[in-house]
């Protein structure tokens, strides 16, 4: 129940984050959600393994270190949590416009290079044998969205979170009509990268 409940945390601080420094217009939004990504991760990685996105649970998960038990409870308090979040940030911001101007193919291709690149960064800095007992793993996670945002914010919205999509679409960052994008994508994305740690893994 410990790691479940750090995952909801995690997930909903990431959101919270997320909906106020771009409803806000932040210029410095993707390091604000960075920094809280790092942060929520240094926080309960200890206990859950900080995933905190259905995408980087599923990636996990086919490398094998996390639970087949866990997939599903996981996913859900992540969900729990940015729907919490949204319902937050829309008390006190209000809601959004609805975001950047969707072009599909683009949306696809943002959201699968930043979602892969996410998931890569979290298998060999948090899962691999040659990183074991690392204390950078939440800041390289951290800068890898600040990094993704500041690419591609302005095509996709930077999302490389299904549960972040979901509290998106609940905040009025993301037309509901093109949550299914983001749904299918992330876990895709994560997916490919678990194969290709595999493949590539010393372990």
């Amino acid at each position: 129940m410990k790691k479940y409940i750090v995952e909801l945390l995690g997930t909903m601080f990431l959101v919270f984050a997320v909906g106020n420094a771009v409803i806000s217009n932040n210029p410095l939004a993707a390091i604000a959600i960075g920094l809280m990504l790092m942060v929520m991760i240094f926080a309960g990685g200890h206990i859950s393994g900080g995933h905190f996105n259905p995408a980087v649970t599923v990636a996990v998960w086919l490398r094998g270190k996390c639970d087949k038990k866990d997939v599903i409870p996981y996913i859900l308090c992540q969900i729990v949590g940015a729907v919490i979040a949204a319902v937050v940030v829309k008390f006190l911001r209000g809601a959004g416009s609805g975001g950047a101007e969707f072009v599909l193919g683009k949306v696809i291709v943002a959201e699968l290079l930043g979602t892969f690149a996410l998931a890569w960064v979290v298998l060999n800095v948090a899962t691999a044998k040659g990183t074991s007992g690392n204390s950078f793993y939440g800041a390289a996670i951290g800068m890898t969205v600040t990094a993704g945002a500041f690419a591609v914010g302005d095509i996709s919205g930077a999302v490389f979170n299904p549960a972040v999509a979901i509290g998106a679409v609940g905040m009025g960052l993301i037309k509901v009509k093109f949550l299914w994008v983001y749904l299918v994508v992330g876990p895709v994305a994560g997916a490919i990268a678990a194969k290709l740690f595999k493949a590539t893994a010393e372990d």
